[in-house]
Formats: structure tokens, sequence, C-alpha cells
């Protein structure tokens, strides 16, 4: 049974699909949940599926903390869904092709630092694009320039407002990164 632990600061509703898909499945399983915030609602999703939390601050991503509590899962996939801090050299090192980000956007168009959520669908908004999409890719240095492992496009020309695209997005999160990852899983 693989070991997947989920990078989070917000909801989770990525991470709710994800820990739900792996629930009836037998090859994986999600054993942590990691968060920057420690007010965010993702935390619940421990409590309620009975998964170790770890919350942490900037100082204990930087003195080796967080990495400390990941050697000790061992885990065979790091996911970063909806978490909105760069993610360190040291663990991106320590577990090479083993973290992967979702992306609310056809990378490489609106990625890089300040580019999450909201802003990016404003931003695709005030472009006037005909379609926007999901990226999901491996982890590198630089924020949203790993290697792509999945990318699905959805039309938005009837969308007037962000929230409308957002929510298309979110569907496409939702039907599609339980299954890249149990995909990369089952190759690992």
């Amino acid at each position: 049974m693989k070991k997947i632990v989920i990078f989070a600061s917000g909801t989770g509703s990525n991470a709710e699909k994800i820990i739900l898909h792996f629930k009836k499945s037998s090859l994986g399983n999600v054993v942590g949940i990691f968060s920057n915030n420690p007010h965010a609602k993702v935390l619940e999703l421990t409590k309620l599926y009975d998964i170790q939390s770890i919350v942490f601050d900037k100082r204990d991503m930087v003195d080796g903390y967080v990495l400390q509590e990941i050697n000790k899962i061992q885990p065979d996939l790091i996911v970063l869904a909806g978490f909105l801090w760069k993610f360190p050299a040291s663990i991106i090192t320590s577990y090479p092709n083993k973290v992967i980000n979702i992306h609310p956007a056809l990378l490489p168009n609106y990625g890089g630092k300040g580019m999450y959520g909201m802003h990016v669908h404003k931003a695709v908004l005030e472009n006037k694009e005909k379609e926007t999409g999901i990226t999901i890719h491996y982890v590198n240095e630089n924020y949203d320039e790993g290697a792509f492992i999945f990318q699905k496009a959805i039309n938005i020309e009837d969308c007037t407002v962000p929230e409308e695209i957002a929510e298309k997005v979110h569907q496409l999160e939702h039907e599609f990164f339980p299954d890249v990852i149990e995909t990369l899983i089952t190759n690992y």
C-alpha cells in the first residue's frame, strides 16, 4: 500500500476527493495532511477520516522540522493541493519526482508567484480566454515550472465572472486529480 501525504492551506476540497478515492483503493492511502494554516478547514478532514495532521510555520519549513516529519512517514508521493508556499528545495531533493502540484490553469500560462485561486481565474477572464483548465505537474525549485504530468482544458466562453470559471476548474480538479495520483503511484 503506497503512502500519500497532502499539503494544503485552505478548505481541502481536492484533499477530500483524494482521501475518498483512496478509501476505495487497495493501491494507496492518504496517511498525513500537512498545513501551514492552523485554521485551515482541511484540518477538519484529519479528524473526520482519522489521518495524522502536522501544522507548521515558516521557521519549521526552513529549519528542517517539516522534512523530519515527512521522513518519519516515508511517503511514496507528496501532493500539493492548494498549498500556497514555495516548496523547499530540501524536500524536493529528498523526494525527487515524488512531489506534485495541481494548478488551476493551462501552464505555462497563468503560472508563477502570486498566481493561485481567484487571481488566476480573474486574469484568465480579463484576457478573454476561450478556454482554461488544470495542469498537474512535478514540483521543482520554481513556481509552476516542473514537468507536466497531465493537462485538461475546458471551454469558458459562457463564463462572465471569475467564480464561474473557478467552478468549472474545480470540477476538472475533482474529476482528474485522484485518478492521476493513482496512475502515478501505480508506476512507483
